[in-house]
């Protein structure tokens, strides 16, 4: 297992961790073939959800599809407009309220596939998030890897997918 955030050095661990990764995206397209069963969303949690939504509107482009519980919970997908957001039938990104931001795990981040690894740790660092990692290719597998950390301390990965 390679953990977050540490480099890998031996061809070894490079090598199993690229068999690793081949095989985790076969289990998933596998597990996604079932009918009816798909992604609906992913839940990061805030002590101030305004300020986080207004995060994830301006680094990567996201607009707010619905809010419940007198604005304790905000859903946010991605679109040019919110008629858009709306529309897109992929997965949801959900901020909810929490009591705290001290978060001590890591393992659990959002993970985005981005198309200009540049221009979005710009974004992120503009609208007040940090890189918990300057981004890296992984391994030989040429994709470029990203790990940032919102404000309210949720982590994220991003994929950029190697120029052909």
């Amino acid at each position: 297992m390679i953990a977050i955030g540490k480099p890998v050095t031996s061809p070894t661990v490079r090598a199993a961790s690229s068999r690793g990764l081949v095989l985790c995206a076969g289990l998933l397209w596998a597990l996604g073939a079932r009918a009816g069963v798909t992604l609906n969303s992913a839940r990061v949690g805030a002590a101030d959800v305004a300020a986080l939504e207004k995060f994830y509107v301006t680094a990567f482009g996201m607009q707010e599809v619905q809010r419940i519980q007198g604005g304790m919970e905000v859903m946010l997908n991605f679109g040019d407009s919110v008629a858009a957001a709306k529309a897109n039938p992929a997965a949801q990104i959900v901020i909810m309220h929490r009591d705290s931001d001290d978060q001590k795990d890591s393992i659990a981040h959002l993970i985005f596939n981005v198309t200009d690894m540049t221009a979005t740790v710009a974004a992120i660092t503009a609208a007040g998030g940090r890189m918990e990692r300057p981004p890296f290719v992984f391994g030989n597998s040429g994709i470029t890897i990203g790990l940032a950390v919102d404000p309210a301390g949720n982590h994220i990965e991003m994929l950029q997918q190697p120029k052909h």
